[in-house]
């Protein structure tokens, strides 16, 4: 694996009884690691269009005993596509998923329409391809060009997040 999904979360202080919404989950190596957080009386909503990956997390969090998850399969380029409330987390994910998107703005309207006021939004992308680790060249969103799609929305860029060696990340600030 590329990065540390749990030493990354760590960053995000996320605390028990948080909701939070991993959009573009996948497996779920961030569900997870947000899930132990969050504990019990917390929520976190796993978000993805893959079924089969869906899967996996499910079979997973019943490995590990983690009830806290809820898994939504989910196009997160469509308006409303994640299935949650407006305002209704505190946390939202991006971790691996705007490289993969056609339309990669319409994710992020998605999540600032899901986070609540105040929230925040962790970006964890890939920084290039890496001779073909990744994603492919043409498919790589910078750094500049992902703080843009907040900031053209009124967002502010908080903080950095130490996604170590492949990866960026930061910290969006909704008003």
């Amino acid at each position: 694996m590329f990065v540390d999904p749990k030493k990354i979360v760590e960053q995000f202080g996320l605390t028990p009884g948080m909701r939070v919404a991993d959009f573009g989950c996948g497996p779920g190596f961030y569900t997870l690691a947000c899930a132990r957080l969050v504990g019990e009386k917390g929520r976190v909503y796993a978000i993805d269009i893959q079924e089969d990956l869906l899967k996996q997390l499910k079979t997973e969090a019943q490995r590990e005993h983690i009830e806290n998850i809820e898994i939504i399969r989910g196009d997160l380029e469509e308006a409303g596509g994640s299935t949650l409330k407006e305002g209704s987390v505190g946390v939202v994910i991006l971790a691996n998923t705007l490289f993969q998107l056609d339309e990669p703005q319409k994710c992020v309207d998605e999540a600032l329409r899901v986070v609540e006021k105040g929230g925040k939004i962790f970006v964890i992308d890939w920084k290039e391809s890496f001779g073909g680790l990744g994603p492919q060249k043409e498919n790589v969103i910078s750094q500049d060009d992902a703080r843009k799609l907040f900031e053209r929305e009124g967002c502010e860029i908080t903080r950095d997040i130490n996604a170590q060696n492949y990866h960026y990340g930061f910290e969006v600030t909704c008003k």
